[in-house]
């Protein structure tokens, strides 16, 4: 695991070692046992390593035989052994025994297809001398992320923003895109940073950087939902167990102590299963709960561990752990909306000291039908059945009641087709509480641009069944921008590498042939994943109700953070920005303080300025706290250029 960034220059300026080494400076949590760089004619490779496979000699940027290409690379490859057996086979020569070195020499064979070989998660840049070209790629499912720039003949790359705001010709004003993107969904768009003129490599993508042209940007895979109506229950559990048991074992390959996180959930609760028993009661395993109960899942992830013999730690998040947003903001890199970054960061923070690579469940709703989401949505699909005028007139009743009243989003909503109802649901600020979200300059930029339109297209153009279509949708959005963006910065915060076995791309391939009636039946979700755990996991936990990571983060806005966000959201500096409109928000915090839950709304306000007060502000970002002088900084991240 590690930070790479770089930078290439088509202009015959040259590349300055002082510069890759402040992007590297930048990212130093990413990878703090070691840097490395390699600067050549035109061109400069740096990263920040920390070291899991080959401890000794993996050391980054890593050539092939003759200097003559070059490689950085963040992730883990967990077929590399099998990938070096037939590499010498065909004649290379490797040097090291580490994951990294097998890209090098498959690009050497493959070219820009290396990439097909490779099971795993990564973001890596590859320098073709001979042919002055730069091959970008990221992993099929948007695990690690990989950030760049072109302007006036130069490309920039990292693994987060930071490394690139390093570069003062880099630019820092706001995307206003992006600006709507976030108050839509909570996060960036797929392509898009915060920052404009600074993009995200998507998922499953190369790019190719040459000289005079265009960056040339390929999908190179992608899951097909077509369900094998053909296949038995019986066949498919056994194949599921089989593919479990595989990728689980594969996702371990390591040279350092590797644990797990467990919320007492069916997806953690069974990575653990899979793991515990060649573990022997070695197994570390980590848990966060809160002391709300109605938010605390504490007691089912102790039995879990209780159950597996694994060594448990876990610790209850309480409200001045909010006192870590500065850290959270220079983490989190970009404005984020899910609170559950809070815990995240917390159960990081308690797993590195124990463990540098810890096991995730991440991807199991997305894949197997897990979120109530889809079973409300497969209520609802009984809505497109009513007449039209009926559902016009629904709509037109509620556009009339005033914003909070109750019944007016009901309403509205019953009048949405299926596409535009299941995007609805997700949405945080819709349209029409846009104006009052923001002051008319701001808007007028936000409204340029349609967050839902994509999603719209996706949905709407769907030649299979709708569940199919809504995971297909979730697969490639919420996930790689919401919950693998999350886990990526918050774990890589505390030096921690988080492995997500169930995105293994085989098994990811596998799920797409379950049929929907084994997916989603009836009113229980994640069928088929629930039979192919019966007898590893007791019924108690796969049949327990699915609770979520949630954060009781509206009743702390009512206590012990309502000061702190009054004082930030209303401050002389968010009104001088000229964004929000300050009358909208403090109804906001008012209506939340009278018991309505609005913590998705004034989170992501709160972290919208403060990545702003951070990044765009004119002070030193590594000399900045929101909070009072008396109250200390956790942590001194590195500096950031002004």
């Amino acid at each position: 695991m590690c930070g790479i960034a770089g930078i290439v220059r088509w202009d015959g300026r040259p590349v300055l070692e002082s510069e890759v080494r402040a992007m590297c400076a930048a990212m130093v949590h990413r990878g703090p046992d070691d840097e490395g760089i390699y600067v050549g004619d035109g061109v400069a490779l740096g990263m920040r390593r920390l070291s899991i496979i080959d401890l000794d000699s993996g050391h980054q940027p890593v050539s092939n035989e003759d200097g003559s290409v070059w490689v950085v690379f963040n992730g883990e490859i967990y077929n590399y052994r099998e990938l070096r057996r037939a590499l010498q086979g065909r004649g290379h020569t490797l040097g090291t025994a580490s994951d990294t070195e097998t890209i090098v020499h498959l690009y050497e064979d493959y070219g820009p297809r290396c990439v097909d070989h490779l099971r795993g998660m990564f973001a890596l840049a590859i320098w073709d001398g001979p042919r002055r070209q730069l091959l970008l790629a990221r992993d099929r499912l948007g695990i690690k992320p990989l950030y760049y720039a072109e302007r006036d003949g130069e490309l920039l790359f990292a693994s987060e923003l930071k490394p690139i705001l390093q570069i003062d010709r880099a630019g820092r004003s706001l995307s206003w895109e992006a600006v709507g993107h976030l108050f839509t969904f909570l996060a960036t768009p797929p392509a898009q940073s915060i920052v404009a003129g600074i993009s995200k490599l998507e998922p499953a993508r190369v790019a190719i950087a040459r000289a005079g042209r265009p960056l040339d940007i390929m999908r190179y895979w992608d899951v097909a939902f077509e369900p094998d109506e053909t296949a038995t229950e019986a066949g498919l559990v056994e194949r599921l167990r089989d593919l479990l048991t595989e990728t689980v074992t594969l996702h371990q390959v390591s040279d350092v102590p590797v644990g797990a996180f467990l919320s007492g959930g069916i997806d953690s609760s069974a990575i653990v299963a899979l793991m515990a028993a060649p573990a022997a009661g070695r197994l570390k395993t980590f848990s966060i709960g809160f002391a709300e109960a109605g938010f605390d899942e504490l007691a089912h992830a102790r039995a879990v561990a209780a159950q597996f013999g694994t060594d448990h730690y876990d610790l209850v998040v309480r409200p001045d752990v909010v006192r870590i947003v500065e850290d959270l903001t220079w983490y989190l890199d970009e404005p984020f909306g899910d609170t559950s970054a809070i815990p995240t960061y917390m159960v990081s923070k308690l797993a590195a000291e124990h463990v540098t690579v810890v096991l995730s469940g991440d991807g199991g709703d997305e894949l197997f039908a897990g979120y109530d989401k889809y079973v409300v949505e497969g209520k609802e699909r009984a809505y497109d059945r009513l007449p039209g005028p009926v559902k016009t007139l629904a709509g037109a009743i509620g556009s009339m009641m005033p914003h909070g009243m109750r019944g007016r989003r009901f309403l509205r909503h019953l009048a949405l087709d299926g596409p535009s109802r299941y995007l609805d649901a997700s949405t945080l600020f819709h349209a029409d509480e846009m104006p009052s979200l923001f002051q008319r300059d701001a808007l007028e930029q936000v409204a340029r641009h349609d967050p839902l339109a994509s999603g719209l297209s996706e949905l709407g153009h769907a030649a299979h069944d709708w569940l199919s279509a809504v995971q297909y949708r979730d697969l490639h959005h919420y996930l790689p921008l919401d919950i693998l963006t999350k886990v990526d910065r918050m774990t890589m915060a505390h030096s921690l590498e988080a492995r997500p076995p169930l995105l293994d791309h085989r098994l990811v391939e596998f799920a797409a042939t379950i049929p929907a009636r084994l997916r989603l039946r009836g009113g229980t979700t994640k069928y088929l994943f629930k039979q192919a755990m019966r007898g590893i996991l007791p019924d108690g936990i796969i049949d327990r109700r699915k609770h979520g990571f949630a954060v009781p983060l509206a009743h702390w806005f009512r206590g012990e953070l309502a000061g702190f966000a009054h004082d930030l959201l209303l401050s002389d500096t968010c009104r001088r920005r000229g964004i929000f409109n300050l009358s909208y928000i403090e109804r906001l915090l008012r209506l939340n303080a009278r018991g309505r839950n609005l913590d998705l709304q004034l989170w992501t306000a709160l972290s919208f300025e403060m990545w702003c007060r951070r990044f765009l502000d004119s002070r030193r970002p590594d000399d900045y706290s929101f909070f009072p002088s008396a109250v200390p900084r956790l942590l001194n991240p590195g500096p950031l250029a002004p």
